[in-house]
């Protein structure tokens, strides 16, 4: 039997663009495509691999890098919900008591989309809002 996985470890990515910032900051190597498309190396675990403009270079949790096409990244990744520093500590303090989810929403009057974003929050991870 075939069973389904879904990722459960966030990453960090950033859209290659090609500049000298980028090409230094991942100590790659510059190198023009086969197709006229603008490329650069990348050292990943599994080898050396090729990073075309518009492509994204993922950080994983150990501080690996991997390429990713960019087709393929927007099917397979989300950014994590952003939410106020009030939401994230009241998430933080539900979970550190045990409570449930749905006793959160019983708190307060919630919207469905306020609900869906912590719901998110709760179960993927989330960023916090910077102050304005």
């Amino acid at each position: 039997m075939i069973k389904i996985y879904r990722k459960t470890a966030t990453i960090k990515a950033k859209q290659f663009d090609g500049s000298t910032e980028m090409i230094e900051r991942y100590d790659m190597g510059f190198q023009l495509a086969p197709n006229g498309k603008g490329g650069a190396i990348i050292k990943t675990l599994e080898g050396d691999l090729l990073v075309h403009i518009g492509d994204w270079i993922a950080t994983g949790v150990n501080g690996e890098h991997w390429a990713i096409a960019d087709d393929v990244f927007k099917k397979a990744y989300a950014e994590l919900p952003v939410i106020s520093r009030m939401y994230a500590d009241t998430i933080e303090e539900f979970k550190a008591n045990h409570y449930r989810l749905s006793e959160m929403f019983d708190d307060w009057d919630w919207g469905y989309a306020e609900q869906e974003l912590i719901a998110r929050a709760w179960l993927d991870g989330y960023t916090v809002e910077e102050n304005k």
